[in-house]
């Protein structure tokens, strides 16, 4: 293990526990955590990451853990769908650890993650919502659709692969201001 791996798991792991106390805030930030791993990765040189995916979905399974404790407290319907979809997802990881094929995450994407800042935000801001067939139906297709096309953007199309963070931030830097 190199020292680069150590502290963007030490960020990744300690960015994923304030979920636990504040379960929108915390998941916001657990996901955006997540995120600046690629902008360590991209400006850290402390021994690099020898398989940079393998990594993050270990650690992914780090928030998705605190995520899943949070959710074993909600009402039946939201749990059984956060639990549903946790294990779907795990299936994905375990198929990808076996094989190393990033394709089968398509197949298996994490909606759990999604899911979860949803029923967060309708606690926190529409306290008492109930749910029924419909507005489930709705919400996992929506989800679904747009976790989808997440996925398909980092593993199925890979169009960041050929693009470091700091160029990312360049590129959206210049649109955000107009070329400057």
């Amino acid at each position: 293990m190199t020292l680069e791996v150590l502290v963007i798991a030490v960020i990744r792991i300690g960015g994923s526990l304030p979920v636990l106390r504040w379960p929108l805030a915390g998941g916001i930030l657990a996901i955006l955590v997540d995120l600046s791993d690629l902008l360590l990765r991209d400006t850290l040189d402390l021994g690099g990451i020898p398989d940079y995916q393998a990594l993050d979905k270990w650690l992914d399974q780090v928030y998705m853990a605190c995520f899943l404790l949070v959710a074993l407290r909600w009402q039946v319907l939201e749990r059984r769908v956060a639990v549903a979809l946790y294990l779907y997802r795990a299936v994905g990881f375990v198929l990808f650890e076996v094989t190393g094929n990033r394709d089968l995450l398509l197949l298996f994407p994490n909606v759990f993650e999604f899911w979860f800042l949803a029923v967060a935000a309708l606690h926190r801001f529409r306290p008492g919502f109930t749910w029924n067939r419909w507005r489930l139906l709705v919400t996992l297709g929506v989800l679904g659709g747009l976790k989808e096309l997440h996925e398909w953007a980092l593993h199925g199309g890979r169009i960041f692969d050929g693009i470091s963070s700091l160029e990312a931030i360049k590129l959206v830097w210049r649109w955000m201001t107009g070329g400057r």
